[in-house]
């Protein structure tokens, strides 16, 4: 699930609280991805040039302490203790940044003078109620690519995302029905005075891809393991598929994201498919329908879903609903739920929806098979009984140089198999003994390494009962 930090959306609720609170609620929210068997957790660190984490590039968050460039007091680390939380329930975490956004409409405080805004005034448009960065401007890019490295080379982050934010999306000017305009004369002038050739809006959309395509690259090259994700508006251009209308992103946010997707410039996608099913014109199924096609790459394929829509145009059912519709469609993966709050406050009844029958067991991630291709080493397993008789413990310990992500612990019964997934750092596991499940009979423990695949399994089989003693038998008469 998305977890938005911009606006106070998700977490925290609010800003300014007592820094006990702030993780209690953060803890709580990892709580409900745990409960509903989820395996990622999409986590906003940068929502308009800030920072919710330790920075020496940008000023902390105002969403934080309520004014932009306060350290949290006592200090913490947000994203540190975030990354911490999340893989010791078991959930990766990536990291989530908005690339150009420089001031959000919803802004809490007066702007710091470290902020980009202020140090480089020459980067930032008045775009609408925004201030934005210029994805045209070489220097720009460089710099949110600094960024987003510095924090993957920092942090124990299992992948970085960046949503639908490219150009900015259609604003009037405030107090008028004027549609803005995004003012990059400039850097295009720069652009033809070094050569270039390209029309204003093929070169915008230009300007992007080589942002994708450079971040791709430039994170795989810093961690070869790290997964990178893109969530794109959910309509790449009307009329694809056919009868399909709405905004055209590919024109408006200049974000070519079919291009991306072919040529496999994210490890996975994960389209804002906020529409409901059955909606002429934005038909959920179509929709998806359309993205899994244009996955020549096999990259993982997630819809994202609205959960904050329950109530207004959709129920949980058709949350449950689209989540089969999902699974029924080849060449998809998963689901990405926007957003925390609704899932945490179970709006509508979608947590107990889902967790009754569609989530009602984990799952993991699909294996990465074009990243990282080491796997972790056999582990080494020993299994004792409790002298009570009413616990069965597991210990075991790692091999080789690989990472585990996960530990899946498989048991059987006679003929019934379950399963049981534990954080890589685990290394001891006790299972209560009821009176109806004894003591298993065969187990197996599978390292799973960061990118997904499996390493060689470490086996244990319940001996077999030892045969009766037998001797003469002596008669006396």
């Amino acid at each position: 699930m998305w977890i938005a930090t911009v606006g106070n959306v998700d977490w925290p609720s609010k800003a300014g609280l007592p820094v006990a609170q702030q993780q209690d609620e953060l803890r709580q929210v990892l709580d409900t991805a745990k409960r509903l068997n989820f395996n990622v957790v999409v986590f906003q660190v940068r929502t308009a040039c800030d920072a919710l984490y330790e920075s020496s590039l940008e000023p902390w968050s105002e969403y934080l302490s309520g004014r932009m460039g306060q350290a949290p007091r006592p200090f913490w680390d947000p994203l540190k203790f975030a990354v911490a939380e999340a893989h010791a329930r078991g959930l990766e975490l990536h990291a989530w940044f908005n690339p150009y956004r420089a001031r959000y409409h919803q802004s809490i405080s007066p702007t710091c003078a470290s902020h980009v805004s202020i140090s480089h005034p020459e980067w930032i448009h008045r775009y609408g109620r925004y201030l934005w960065m210029d994805p045209g401007n070489p220097a720009v890019r460089e710099y949110s690519l600094k960024v987003i490295l510095d924090v993957a080379r920092r942090y124990d982050v299992d992948g970085i995302h960046i949503d639908d934010y490219f150009y900015p999306y259609p604003e009037n000017v405030p107090g008028t029905t004027t549609p803005a305009v995004f003012n990059d004369d400039a850097s295009f002038k720069a652009y033809r005075a070094r050569g270039g050739r390209l029309e204003r809006e093929d070169w915008r959309r230009e300007s992007v891809d080589l942002f994708v395509q450079q971040l791709n690259e430039r994170l795989h090259a810093l961690k070869p393991w790290l997964k990178f994700g893109i969530s794109p508006f959910g309509i790449w251009r009307p009329g694809f598929p056919a009868g399909i209308r709405g905004l055209d992103s590919y024109a408006t946010l200049y974000a070519d994201a079919r291009r991306w997707l072919r040529g496999g410039w994210a490890d996975y996608f994960a389209p804002q498919l906020y529409w409901p099913i059955g909606r002429r014109e934005q038909d959920f199924g179509r929709l998806l329908e359309w993205w899994a096609g244009e996955n020549t790459q096999g990259r993982l394929m997630v819809s994202g879903l609205a959960t904050a829509n329950i109530g207004k145009d959709r129920s949980a059912d058709d949350i449950a609903q689209q989540v089969r519709l999902r699974r029924a469609q080849s060449g998809t993966h998963g689901e990405l739920f926007w957003n925390a709050t609704s899932l945490h406050s179970n709006l509508g009844g979608v947590t107990t929806n889902l967790c009754h029958e569609l989530f009602r067991e984990p799952a993991l991630l699909p294996e990465m098979t074009w990243l990282h291709r080491e796997r972790p080493g056999q582990p080494s397993l020993s299994v004792s009984t409790a002298r009570s008789g009413k616990a069965f413990e597991l210990r075991w310990k790692p091999s080789g140089s690989e990472a585990v992500q996960q530990w899946v612990i498989q048991y059987r019964r006679g003929d019934r198999w379950q399963a049981t997934f534990l954080p890589g750092t685990d290394r001891r596991c006790v299972m209560e003994l009821a009176n109806s499940e004894g003591v298993p009979d065969e187990v197996w423990l599978r390292p799973v390494g960061r990118v997904g695949g499996m390493g060689s399994p470490a086996v244990w089989n319940r001996p077999a009962p030892a045969p009766p003693k037998t001797g003469w038998l002596h008669h006396r008469g």
